[in-house]
């Protein structure tokens, strides 16, 4: 009777662990290119909620989960386009965390994510055009990070609270730049501001004294650099001060990252910005998380916290459709991020997982209190920035 007892305890321990799935997660995020620097603490967040879903063992019966890398450049389309061709059709991932800039986002999800059904959720594509209203997306993809046709009155209403009511824009020549400059300046006008110039500017140049030139004849209070800051953005702000054709600037997200300061410090004292962020109590709580994972990455860069989401909604959401499907699961990524249900806060996933697999609701606040407005749509806070004694001090949330 023992020896019956034991090799059934082990045959049902077998048949367990064959039924196990490994699921494979996609970071497709730009490793290299005008963002690595801010990637640099994105990518560890993300793999972070997978870590901890897949050591929990609660996912889907035990299954577990690993994060496979793929890089956008952030820039290069045909890249981010074969990363993640790489990603669905030989690794097999079950799901995109990314991608991370606007234009390279869209072209993963028509090129690749649309014709292969998998779901991608952004922790940093903030273009409008990749709203659900404006895009086919199947109900495939989501973000984290509001868009930036919020970004732009947020801007705007900054600017205006500053007594700031003429300023000169440039932008980083893709998606991301042209869409933040448009809505810029469409919200900046219709508060009764004054754009004097808005121009596009090219990264990767060694030189930006020209485009510099024409954004100082044209004048303005405050340069609006809506760029990268490991690119063309750092390189006009460099010009601009070398040259004192701008003292101060307004710097969205794109350039809103610790190399900001790293590089310029005290010179662009006064300047001001904006990026996406959770309230202090969320910073702090997801800091506590990031800490005690050991990890030697910022939990407090712009981005990190809405990747750490990202890759927590997909688990979450398989959890409560019971399937890693992404045709199954996409329908349940709304039903976890939003009220009604229990709240799951950064470092409860286990909490999270069991609460699904028993039936139950849960209401997904995480690193950034998410809440999805619609199909593609966060709704985000935004922490205003005065660069101060040559750091990034905190005016308010907005």
């Amino acid at each position: 009777m023992k020896k019956l007892i034991a090799t059934t305890a082990a045959t049902a321990l077998f048949a367990g662990a064959a039924h196990a799935e490994e699921i494979k997660i996609g970071v497709l995020l730009g490793f290299t290119g005008p963002i690595e620097s801010t990637v640099a603490h994105m990518a560890p967040a993300a793999h972070l909620a997978i870590k901890e879903v897949s050591d929990s063992g609660l996912l889907l019966d035990g299954a577990t989960v690993v994060g496979v890398n793929g890089d956008t450049t952030c820039i290069d389309s045909s890249a981010a386009t074969s990363a993640a061709e790489r990603l669905i059709t030989s690794d097999r991932v079950k799901g995109i965390v990314g991608g991370d800039c606007s234009g390279v986002t869209g072209a993963v999800l028509n090129n690749v994510a649309l014709p292969n059904g998998v779901v991608m959720v952004s922790p940093s594509a903030t273009s409008p055009a990749l709203s659900h209203q404006n895009n086919e997306d199947e109900g495939l993809f989501f973000r984290t990070a509001p868009s930036d046709a919020r970004q732009g009155v947020v801007m705007a209403e900054i600017l205006m609270e500053e007594g700031i009511e003429e300023v000169a824009v440039t932008y980083t020549n893709n998606d991301y730049g042209k869409g933040l400059a448009d809505s810029f300046e469409a919200s900046f006008k219709e508060m009764g501001g004054t754009v004097t110039m808005t121009a596009a500017h090219e990264d990767g140049k060694a030189d930006y004294s020209a485009e510099v030139s024409s954004l100082a004849s044209a004048g303005g209070e405050r340069l609006v650099v809506a760029g990268y800051v490991d690119q063309g953005g750092a390189g006009i702000v460099r010009s601009a001060l070398d040259s004192g054709a701008f003292e101060t600037f307004h710097f969205p997200d794109g350039m809103m990252s610790n190399a900001l300061v790293e590089n310029f410090g005290a010179e662009i004292n006064g300047s001001t910005g904006q990026h996406p962020s959770p309230t202090e109590e969320l910073v702090e709580r997801f800091s506590e998380v990031a800490e005690a994972s050991g990890g030697d990455w910022d939990p407090t860069t712009p981005f990190t916290p809405e990747s750490y989401d990202a890759a927590a909604l997909i688990l979450l959401a398989m959890q409560a459709a019971g399937s890693s499907d992404p045709s199954d699961y996409k329908e349940k990524m709304m039903d976890v991020a939003n009220a009604p249900g229990e709240e799951i806060q950064a470092g409860e996933l286990a909490k999270g997982l069991e609460i699904l697999a028993e039936g139950g609701e849960i209401d997904y606040v995480g690193g950034t209190g998410v809440e999805l407005i619609d199909p593609g749509e966060a709704a985000g806070l935004f922490r205003q920035v005065l660069i101060k004694d040559g750091e990034n001090t905190t005016v308010q949330f907005r």
